[in-house]
């Protein structure tokens, strides 16, 4: 069964190719995602590998966790399962507006003076 990993720290110059070749040196890499901004496309500074087997993941968090490459020494651990929905908590919407009272109509803005 394969194990995912997070790596963290990462260079926003390294590519998912250089993370599968670093990491095909711990196993079989089975994927490699490196995580970008949805607006702008730069990288977020962290990704996931995934290695064919827990031993190969155990290899690689032991040869990497810790160890710099491209000048930023890499955070590497068990992936942690991911919460249930897929995008993590959600926020509600646009709204928003200041504090709303029982004495009249809400909203925020000016100072009062009580």
């Amino acid at each position: 069964m394969s194990t995912k990993l997070y790596v963290g720290n990462l260079s926003y110059n390294a590519s998912e190719d250089d993370l599968k070749e670093l990491f095909g040196q711990a196993g079989e890499v089975v994927s490699v995602k490196i995580i970008t901004d949805k607006f702008s496309g730069q990288a977020r500074g962290f990704g996931f590998v995934e290695m064919s087997s827990n031993e190969d993941a155990q290899k690689a968090i032991s040869m990497f966790n810790g160890q710099a490459y491209k000048d930023r020494e890499l955070k590497v651990s068990e992936a942690r399962p991911q919460a249930e929905g897929g995008r993590g908590p959600r926020r509600g919407g646009f709204g928003g507006g200041g504090r709303r009272e029982s004495r009249g109509s809400g909203g925020g803005g000016g100072r009062r003076n009580w």
